[in-house]
């Protein structure tokens, strides 16, 4: 059976385990096995995670051993998928740039808080992800994110809505939600997902989500079809 490992944790404001439990009937709701952990530690075992189909990030801020993320590198490189949302997957381990650049971007701000009203523009064509999908509104914190210049955006969102010194510059579409490779691995992110009622208050944003695990988790069996290994992208230099 094809098989999903969420990591669930961090800070609390995020609500990891409603989070978690949703998007764990999500996928068992497609056919997959998933296991929830509560600790970083099930991230120790490289060959472990090439076992999987799709590793789900629900870990706020915290700090990780880099170890760690070289593991998911790695696993993720060889054709697992990684997905994720909001600050449960670009606001994890704020200190470890390598995370960052497997993940494709990293918040740095929400200007106003909570609670603010925005709307979610979908990138029309960019991705089955998307399909049938219209701009939808959504009441919550507005992601502000440095990003991979690599990423494919299927969702956008404009800023500024709150006055703050970044008013000074042009406006911009942020990303909401994006795609990415890392290797053979697929990657999925989108900034919903503050509280996890959002996804009831906005359906849009759940499917968004199911269909984004289920394009990452897709992959691995892409990679193993067609006979994909990492050696083409195998490097001594220093990377980070």
């Amino acid at each position: 059976m094809k098989k999903v490992l969420i990591v669930q944790g961090g800070w609390d404001g995020h609500e990891p385990q409603l989070t978690s439990k949703r998007f764990a009937g999500l996928m068992a709701k497609n056919g997959y096995e998933v296991e929830i952990s509560d600790t970083l530690d099930c991230l120790a075992d490289a060959e472990a995670l090439k076992e999987l189909d799709l590793i789900v990030a629900c870990w706020t801020m915290g700090a990780i051993r880099h170890e760690y993320v070289e593991n998911v590198s790695k696993a993720v490189a060889a054709g697992v998928g990684l997905a994720g949302c909001h600050g449960g997957m670009c606001d994890s381990f704020r200190e470890d740039t390598e995370w960052q650049f497997i993940t494709g971007g990293q918040w740095v701000s929400h200007p106003g808080g909570d609670g603010i009203p925005y709307t979610v523009n979908i990138c029309r064509g960019s991705s089955p992800i998307i399909e049938g999908l219209e701009d939808f509104p959504v009441c919550s914190e507005h992601y502000y994110l440095h990003v991979d210049p690599a990423i494919e955006v299927l969702a956008t969102t404009r800023f500024p809505v709150v006055h703050y010194y970044h008013i000074s510059n042009k406006p911009v579409d942020m990303p909401v939600a994006w795609t990415k490779f890392w290797g053979n691995g697929r990657v999925f992110y989108t900034s919903l997902g503050h509280h996890d009622d959002v996804f009831d208050k906005a359906p849009s944003a759940q499917i968004l989500m199911e269909r984004g695990m289920l394009w990452a988790a897709e992959g691995k069996a892409y990679a193993v079809k067609h006979g994909l290994t990492t050696e083409r992208f195998e490097n001594t230099a220093k990377m980070y």
